[in-house]
């Protein structure tokens, strides 16, 4: 006698619990897709200090020449975050900043140093090796040349306000996936690069 008000208990009970999930998981999951999907939406106000390269770009793999005439492994960029300058390989005064701000960053990074590596992709026709040698040890300069490889990978990197990359004196944050996800200017704040480095080492598991 008693089965028809169990079924309606149990039924009555189910109800309850997807209502009670659906007020937890719809708004998840709204919010899931408008961060992730295709409505191209972002909350306002994000907390990195350089400028978001929006989708994040995939490097292709590729092996380039370096100074001393061996080539980088094709997946160079990848494994560690990539703290890289691309620029004439004959660095003028904008490269030399760049590469000495992007050398304090990582001093500054402590024990996260092994994490993060400092790439300078030289273009034109010569590289200053001795200021590099004297200057920038830990740095690997990959030359971005007239090869396919070369021209490959500098076909992925964005132009900012109009200006293309080799001649924006850029620096660039690439993940150990290979993908290019921020970028900053000549004139950005000195303590930029180093706050959003940080910050992902500490968001981040990879790399």
């Amino acid at each position: 006698m008693n089965a028809p008000v169990d079924d309606t208990r149990r039924r009555r009970g189910r109800r309850q619990l997807i209502l009670l999930a659906s007020l937890f998981f719809v708004p998840l999951l709204v919010a899931f897709w408008l961060y992730y999907g295709g409505s191209g939406w972002r909350p306002a106000g994000g907390t990195n200090k350089g400028d978001l390269v929006n989708p994040a770009v995939p490097l292709p793999a590729v092996a380039l020449a370096k100074p001393d005439g061996t080539r980088t492994p094709a997946d160079f960029l990848q494994g560690k975050w990539t703290i890289a300058y691309l620029g004439d390989g004959a660095c003028d005064e904008r490269c030399r900043k760049a590469l000495y701000l992007s050398r304090q960053s990582w001093i500054a990074l402590n024990k996260d140093m092994d994490r993060v590596q400092r790439v300078f992709l030289a273009t034109g026709s010569s590289v200053d090796t001795q200021f590099v040698a004297t200057e920038h040890v830990d740095l690997l300069v990959a030359i971005m040349g007239d090869d396919v490889d070369s021209k490959t990978l500098l076909a992925t990197f964005p132009a900012f306000d109009g200006v293309a990359p080799t001649a924006a004196g850029r620096l660039y944050l690439i993940d150990p996936l290979g993908n290019l996800v921020l970028s900053y200017s000549a004139a950005a704040p000195d303590k930029a690069l180093l706050a959003d480095v940080k910050k992902l080492l500490r968001l981040s598991h990879i790399g």
